[in-house]
Formats: C-alpha cells, sequence, structure tokens
C-alpha cells in the first residue's frame, strides 16, 4: 500500500499509517489537477487539505486509489459523487479542530473591538497612543452565529464563559446551547448582532452568501468574522462597508483565492485596511488540533484498508465493522437494487463457506456489505462475486 499525504499534514499521520503498513511520501505543498493527474497512478490513499481540489478528472487518473483522506473539516474540495462513483472512499476529520476554531474567534472578537490592531502597529511605528477612543468591552455585547453546527454550537457556549450574548441562525432546527436564542432569519440576526460570525458549510449554493445586501442589514459599526469558506463572502463588499465606517472591522481566516503553498503571494482587497485581521486559513492550524486530525483521518484510512470499515465516510454507505482479526472479511461494494445479497449468500452457501457475522447499509445508489467467513474462499468463488453484475467493488482480506 501507498500514501500521498499534501500540505503538510501531521507527521503522526505518517506514524499511524506506517503502522498500519503503508509506505507514505509526505509532500509540504498542495498539487494543482495536472500534478495530481501525473503523480496519483500506484497511490492506493491520498491525504490533503483543503487546498487540494479532486476532480473527476483526478479521479479517473487514479485506477488504484481506495481513499482520499481530508485532513480538516470540509469536504467540498472533494467530487464526493464522482469518488462514490468510481468506488473511492473520502473521510474527514468533522471534530478535531472546532475548539481551536473556536478559540481563534473568540480572540479574534476581543482584538477587534479593543482595536489592538492598530493599536500594536502604532507601537511598532514608534507611536505611543494611550486612548480608549473605539474600544470596548465584550461583556454584554451581542454575538450572532450564522450556522450553527459542530463549531457554531461550541462557539456559543465559549461566548457565553466570556460574557457575550448570543443569537444564531441556521437553515436547520438546532438545539440551543445554554441562554442562546434562535432567530427566525438572517435578518433578524443582523439587525441586532454587535458581532456576525459565519460558520456555514461550502456546499456550492453557499457561494457568495453573505453581501452587499447583508452588510448594509447589520449594525452601525457592529463586527464581522468569518472563518467557515473564502467563496461564501462577497470582499469586495466587505472592503466598501469597512471603508465607509459602517463596518467597524473584520477578521478573515479563510479566501475565495488561497496561494497554493508557503511563501507563496497573497492578494486580497482586504489588505492594508484599519482594524482588520488576515490570517492564512489556520483556524484549526493548532499542533493540538493538526495532530488530533492526523491520529484521526490516518486511522480511518487504516481502518478501511485492513478492517473494510467505511464508518464516518461522507461519501459511501456506512459499515462499522469490527476489528477483522481471525476471520476472512469480503468487502462488496455494488448498486443498490434488490437481490444483491441474496446472490452474494447464494455463492458463499453454494462454496459451503461458514458465514460468521455480516453487515449492510445502503446510500443512495450504492450498497456496502461486510461478510466474515471463517475460512479463505478459493480463487473462482472471489471471481464470481467480482463478476457479480452490480458488483463495483470487491475487496477479500486475509485473516
Amino acid at each position: 500500500m501507498k500514501a500521498l499525504l499534501l500540505e503538510n499534514i501531521h507527521p503522526a499521520a505518517v506514524d499511524r499509517l506506517q503502522r498500519a503498513g503503508v509506505e507514505v511520501d509526505l509532500r509540504s505543498a498542495s498539487m494543482s489537477e495536472d500534478e495530481l493527474v501525473e503523480a496519483l497512478p500506484g497511490i492506493d490513499l491520498l491525504g490533503i487539505r483543503s487546498n487540494t481540489t479532486i476532480t473527476p478528472r483526478v479521479l479517473d487518473s487514479a485506477p488504484d486509489l481506495l481513499a482520499i483522506g481530508c485532513f480538516c473539516i470540509g469536504t467540498n474540495q472533494v467530487d464526493l459523487e464522482a469518488a462514490a462513483q468510481r468506488t473511492v472512499a473520502v473521510f474527514n476529520a468533522p471534530y478535531s479542530n472546532t475548539r481551536s476554531v473556536v478559540e481563534l474567534v473568540i480572540g479574534e472578537i476581543i482584538v477587534l473591538a479593543r482595536r489592538l490592531v492598530e493599536k500594536t502597529t502604532k507601537m511598532h511605528d514608534g507611536t505611543w497612543d494611550k486612548s480608549a477612543a473605539g474600544s470596548h468591552e465584550i461583556r454584554g455585547r451581542t454575538l450572532g452565529i450564522v450556522g450553527y453546527g459542530n463549531i457554531g454550537s461550541q462557539l456559543s457556549v465559549v461566548a457565553e464563559a466570556v460574557g457575550l450574548r448570543v443569537i444564531f441562525f441556521d437553515v436547520t432546527d438546532r438545539l440551543a446551547h445554554g441562554n442562546a436564542r434562535r432567530m427566525g432569519s438572517l435578518e433578524e440576526l443582523l439587525a441586532e448582532a454587535d458581532v456576525v460570525s459565519l460558520h456555514v458549510d461550502g456546499r456550492p449554493g453557499n457561494a457568495g452568501f453573505f453581501g452587499a445586501e447583508h452588510f448594509a442589514l447589520m449594525k452601525p459599526r457592529s463586527l464581522f468574522i468569518n472563518a467557515a469558506r473564502g467563496m461564501v463572502v462577497d470582499t469586495e463588499s466587505l472592503r466598501e462597508h469597512i471603508l465607509s465606517g459602517h463596518i467597524a472591522g473584520a477578521a478573515l481566516d479563510v479566501f475565495p483565492i488561497e496561494p497554493k503553498a508557503q511563501g507563496d503571494p497573497f492578494q486580497s482587497p482586504l489588505r492594508g485596511l484599519d482594524n482588520v485581521i488576515l490570517t492564512p486559513h489556520v483556524g484549526g492550524s493548532t499542533q493540538e488540533a493538526q495532530e488530533e486530525i492526523g491520529h484521526f483521518v490516518a486511522g480511518k484510512l487504516a481502518s478501511y484498508v485492513h478492517e473494510a470499515s467505511t464508518a464516518l465516510s461522507v461519501n459511501l454507505p456506512a459499515v462499522q465493522a469490527p476489528p477483522a482479526s481471525g476471520v476472512f472479511r469480503l468487502a462488496h461494494l455494488h448498486e443498490n437494487v434488490p437481490g444483491v445479497l441474496a446472490e452474494i449468500n447464494r455463492v458463499l452457501a453454494e462454496v459451503e463457506a461458514n458465514v460468521l457475522a455480516q453487515s449492510l447499509a445502503t446510500r443512495g445508489e450504492q450498497g456496502y456489505v461486510v461478510t466474515d467467513v471463517s475460512a479463505p474462499l478459493d480463487q473462482a468463488a472471489v471471481d464470481r462475486l467480482r463478476a457479480m453484475p452490480h458488483t463495483l467493488r470487491m475487496r477479500h482480506l486475509s485473516a
């Protein structure tokens, strides 16, 4: 087994995969589509973060690819449907860096409210500006959270602990944490919030989600934070509202176009503006979070390789397979049509295979069944299972 890990994935992932018997090639930068097409033949596992895009063309160039690990929360950089159609499992880390992002946002709220960016800039320039003008406590102010998923809801809890009032809006029904109040519309939230923090996902429908009309609805002299996805915010409109004074400050960790590698030039219409914090997509980039993500995603890849487990896969049917110790395991991905499971069991019965356990799950147009047998199948039986009309991928794991 060979794995290619891109974008400075934590060494914990390398260690985990190597202990699983995988040969690992670790790279510091992302790859373009053309570079991936050239690099992926012969690669079984691919590890990426948010700056590498996996297209159908990339997947077509990787006939050996079993799985992709997104060492981050988001998976919008991967064409999940195309990966599923090509029987490539995709895993991510939906929880591992939640706390790191929350702490960054809380820190940014305080820094923006106190206007510490311009204070420290003046100090570095040799100017002593001891003034309280424009500087505020965050206690008692209202934080509006747009998107109340894993990060938004944990931000809600921590924000209340430091004295912020919390309101939130989400298109999905979510349980409010603590004293947070759900708002009936985004417009209601914008009218009441002193700070607006975005935590929506990167689905295509969210492109341009927050634009000029939304900034205009925000309270005068309010603050804006985006640690979600770069493409959801119209940065030109944000620049105009900061220059007009309507928005008192902003912090952005994500951008519509981000450099591919360390040291590459960065361009944004927000550069050079007062009381604007720009960080290079480091919301989840703490040592603790990256180590946890490395362990978690690499563990999912190793479990898929050796145990055929698809638990927490974002694109294939989810089967939580137990450790495969002492059994011979068949992992059969197939079209989700009636009769496939019966046909598999018919083949096993005809070769007198003793079935010890069997788990089936379906997702959309695909089904996935993991079957444990007490003895290895002969090659003829394996070939029959692979040749079934609705088989998409069949793997035979030894004990």
